[in-house]
């Protein structure tokens, strides 16, 4: 177990993220007060649409509760419109394979599942920690009827979704991107958000950016908007009274919530800086370590959202894991995720592991997973037969969140980057 030197804990906890206002959101909140629009609609709303579509350069927006229901929208879109609608007690994939990025939060591929899909994970690659595109194309050797792709990107560090497009578009599959965490980032200057057919962010409380909960659907199809609009309110018909010929969800944004994520896209810009510098300052505070932080694919530019680290494999000390618990044997000079996040924690600051693959979790451990080679990834273990590496267990195993709030100071930071060196020692 990590012992840590005489280093008094901070007062008040550093956190990994956590939401930054500034003033503006309470101007609108209260407006929504004022007009007594404390509802699912109202002005907050309408401008919050108008605000996102511009600035991830779509055309229309589609403010909703949070994420998952964008993307839970956005897969049913999807299926309507490749398979058609289905029979009332069936989902719009029922029985139909569904690629589907394997490092993630379950949030990205659980509406897959809702509308009936069999997610397929791809591995993911070294150089971007993002879906990888050879094993993509892989996947569509073996599954040439698939027709859906649903790809993430992580920790707002894109890689190339432009290359999955063009992918999806060979093999006339539809994609959607789930750029929850990728809010601002850009590959050759294009927005996150506007690659996937149908596309959704997130203003979760620890993003970018943030209305407390919420996101956004986004789409250049206006029927698209239209259609999603209607579902996220039930799916009332145009009638006098309550009116409904299909299924619909209680799923719009309020008005006051709304008004919080308003208040924040001004600061979107300064948010990045900031992530950025705290990347920048891990980066040069661990340089003379065996780490690598988040790489940075050519050609993008990341918002920096969460910084991340993997140890290298040569300096891992014994790690052992089943599904809720960790064990580790310390060595010196090694280390591993589980001591270093001890240690964080030791001064008051959180970190947290990198995202456990779908491929690895007890609820998708049946599912393949397709590396970039063809083969189909172990389930629990970071390699398979024949020495090939399964990459998104294998960052799993050596990775982890490193605290990347944007209030942290500098000189909290440097106190983190001390007990990291420690764990070296």
């Amino acid at each position: 177990m990590y012992k840590r030197k005489d280093i008094k804990p901070f007062e008040k906890k550093v956190w990994l993220a956590s939401p930054t206002m500034h003033g503006d959101e309470l101007k609108w909140m209260t407006d929504a007060f004022n007009k007594n629009w404390m509802t699912t609609a109202g002005e907050n709303v309408n401008e919050l649409e108008k605000i996102a579509a511009a600035s991830a350069g779509m055309k229309y927006a589609v403010a909703l509760c949070n994420c998952t229901s964008a993307l839970h929208l956005c897969v049913k879109l999807a299926g309507e419109k490749l398979y058609g609608k289905p029979v009332i007690s069936h989902g719009a994939l029922e029985g139909k394979r569904v690629f589907c990025s394997d490092m993630t939060f379950d949030a990205t591929l659980n509406p897959v599942v809702y509308e009936g899909g069999i997610p397929v994970f791809i591995d993911i690659e070294e150089t971007s920690w993002n879906m990888d595109p050879v094993a993509l194309e892989k996947a569509f050797e073996m599954y040439p009827e698939v027709k859906l792709v649903v790809s993430a990107e992580l920790y707002g560090f894109p890689g190339r979704m432009d290359r999955i497009k063009k992918i999806c578009e060979k093999h006339g599959a539809l994609l959607i991107e789930d750029a929850a965490e990728a809010m601002g980032a850009t590959i050759d200057g294009i927005q996150c958000g506007a690659f996937g057919d149908y596309s959704a962010v997130s203003y979760n409380g620890n993003k970018i950016i943030t209305g407390s909960s919420g996101g956004c659907l986004l789409t250049n199809d206006i029927e698209v908007a239209n259609k999603a609009r209607k579902w996220s309110t039930q799916a009332r018909e145009n009638a006098p009274w309550y009116q409904h010929e299909e299924v619909g969800y209680n799923y719009r944004i309020s008005n006051v919530v709304a008004g919080v994520a308003r208040g924040q896209y001004p600061y979107l810009a300064e948010h990045i800086a900031q992530k950025k510098a705290i990347y920048e300052r891990y980066q040069e505070g661990l340089k003379d370590l065996p780490i690598k932080m988040n790489p940075v694919t050519e050609g993008t530019e990341p918002n920096y959202w969460l910084s991340a680290m993997i140890i290298d494999k040569e300096y891992m000390c014994k790690q052992v894991r089943d599904d809720s618990k960790s064990l580790y044997i310390p060595e010196e000079g090694k280390t591993c995720p589980t001591e270093i996040l001890e240690a964080i924690a030791s001064i008051n600051a959180e970190g947290r592991p990198i995202w456990k693959p779908m491929h690895m979790q007890p609820m998708y451990r049946m599912h393949e997973c397709i590396g970039k080679d063809g083969s189909i990834r172990a389930k629990t273990n970071a390699y398979i037969a024949g020495g090939t590496i399964d990459v998104g267990a294998d960052i799993f195993e050596r990775g982890l969140c490193l605290p990347s709030d944007n209030k942290m100071t500098p000189e909290e930071q440097d106190r983190i980057i001390g007990v990291i060196k420690e764990c070296f020692e």
